[in-house]
């Protein structure tokens, strides 16, 4: 069936809504004369999909056709859903027409596999060169990657798009053989590994050349699907924590899993996303990100999965308590950062303003702590808000709210705390898919 470019349009942007790695963040740029368009490292603040929503970037996929067959996916070859695709100067000319529309600063471009990798990429680099050569379009672009496509089209798409990012998809390799078996997770991470290595050779070739040619100058990212397999919250963080560590990675975004397949091996139709695990994870990588934490100190064997109630700070103090409480006046930066209330700036803060004066309550509520939670952790001039306790229950209890409270202990009235989990709990693996899942089959 013939499509406008309209529809084309709802068509797209409804089935990219699935893919949340679209930060526009970390890169500054200024159109040359008689360019188009720019760019702040502040981000980018708003743009419409065709049904009205407010993104931050044209997202859209140049089509939603797809050799692979991944089940998770609502893009996957044997689903029966409308499909479309841009030509890629119909896609370059409607990101110019939004853009001159005040609609848009940016583009957010990813698709599904046509013919093959390096295909896909082909029409994905002719969609950025018409943008950054033809309409000298020098606002920002995030490039998707396609995992198999030749080392040469990645540099030519490195080289016109601000970040790219290739999708890791699930945590696990047999993660990835039970539900999508056209995939690998070493295929996913070597073109990784190169986008790594290029991204270094430019930040270094800016310290011997004036004009040094970029590469992805805002870096690279991925994203993880959460809640489709059974891995645990800390098979995730320690990925996470090595993506970092090897890859240099920007950000890793995490996915709620939305079911949009009758599929034995993932949850049922109907069952609600786990957005509370989703923004658990979240508030983790950025204690990885920002406050030196690692994934084996948030998590371990014994308590492989994030405590629902309290965020993974709290839950990593009070799991701590004999370390506590610190002197807010003496204590390093790094271990006021460890405590529940205080965050990087105010850290920083704290840091600043005890050179000069002796800080208490007030003066801390000043400089941005969340008292509320701090107060069970600190002393200020030796003196505590509360009464001073090792108690993890005592602590818990005071950081949550009565109906929290009561939920955690499972007295609240038609339900009990694990009822109230179950919303954010893995759903029912079957016994066979576990064993495969975990390497006893």
């Amino acid at each position: 069936m013939w499509m406008d470019v309209l529809q084309k349009l709802a068509v797209l942007t409804g089935a990219a809504k699935y893919d949340v790695a679209c930060t526009s963040s970390g890169v500054d740029r200024t159109a040359a004369a008689g360019g188009i368009g720019s760019s702040v490292a502040c981000g980018i603040c708003h743009s419409f999909a065709a049904d009205g929503r407010c993104i931050t970037l044209l997202k859209v996929l140049l089509t939603n056709v797809c050799i692979y067959d991944c089940q998770y996916c609502v893009n996957r070859r044997s689903n029966d859903s409308p499909r479309a695709a841009f030509t890629p100067r119909e896609l370059a000319e409607l990101t110019i027409s939004f853009y001159r529309r005040n609609y848009i600063e940016g583009l957010f471009l990813s698709s599904g596999v046509i013919r093959n990798p390096n295909y896909t990429c082909e029409q994905i680099l002719t969609v950025l060169r018409i943008l950054r050569q033809e309409y000298r379009f020098a606002g920002y672009i995030h490039a998707k990657v396609i995992p198999g496509s030749d080392r040469e089209l990645i540099d030519r798409i490195g080289a016109l798009a601000d970040r790219v990012s290739v999708n890791i998809e699930l945590p696990s390799q047999r993660s990835l053989q039970l539900l999508a078996p056209d995939k690998s997770k070493q295929a996913i991470l070597t073109p990784m590994e190169y986008i790594h290595t290029r991204i270094a050779e430019a930040a270094a070739d800016r310290g011997k050349y004036r004009h040094p040619p970029a590469f992805a100058p805002a870096g690279q990212s991925t994203q993880m699907i959460i809640g489709a397999t059974p891995d645990t919250d800390l098979q995730i963080l320690n990925l996470t924590q090595s993506l970092y560590q090897k890859y240099g990675l920007k950000r890793v975004f995490f996915s709620a899993y939305m079911p949009v397949a009758e599929n034995s091996l993932l949850p049922a139709l109907g069952t609600k996303p786990p957005l509370l695990r989703e923004h658990r994870l979240y508030q983790a990588d950025w204690l990885l990100r920002f406050y030196g934490f690692t994934a084996r100190e948030l998590l371990d064997e014994r308590h492989p999965s994030f405590n629902p109630y309290v965020d993974p700070k709290c839950n990593w103090a009070l799991n701590h308590m004999e370390l506590f409480p610190i002197e807010v006046n003496r204590a390093p930066y790094a271990a006021l950062l460890r405590v529940p209330g205080i965050g990087v700036t105010g850290a920083k803060r704290i840091m600043t303003a005890r050179r000069t004066a002796t800080l208490g309550p007030d003066s801390l509520k000043k400089l941005g702590v969340v008292l509320k939670r701090a107060q069970y952790f600190i002393t200020c001039a030796g003196k505590s808000a509360v009464v001073p306790t090792t108690s993890r229950e005592a602590v818990l209890k005071g950081l949550l709210s009565e109906k929290e409270w009561r939920l955690y202990t499972g007295d609240f009235p038609g339900q009990s705390g694990a009822e109230q989990l179950s919303l954010f709990a893995a759903p029912a693996w079957t016994e066979e898919t576990v064993k495969c899942l975990t390497g006893q089959i």
